[in-house]
């Protein structure tokens, strides 16, 4: 099961708060983050392992700047 949060456009902390509100939903599977900036993205990473997740794979293109995929 693969679930997209898409950020894009929010400042902190409201992508790791929606984040964190996915990762309550789902026990485990796969989320793939969508951020607009660097620190959106470490903070979302830092609260994704917080919570036990992986970071499978991150990263920057055109679209979304920050792509990040999370495991569990």
């Amino acid at each position: 099961m693969s679930t997209t949060v898409d950020a894009r456009g929010l400042s902190c902390p409201q992508p790791v708060l929606m984040t964190l509100d996915q990762i309550k939903k789902i026990d485990k599977g796969e989320i793939v983050v969508l951020v607009d900036t660097e620190t959106s993205r470490e903070n979302v990473t830092r609260a994704a392992l917080s919570q036990g997740w992986s970071m499978k794979d991150s990263q920057e293109g055109s679209e979304a700047p920050f792509t990040i995929t999370f495991v569990k």
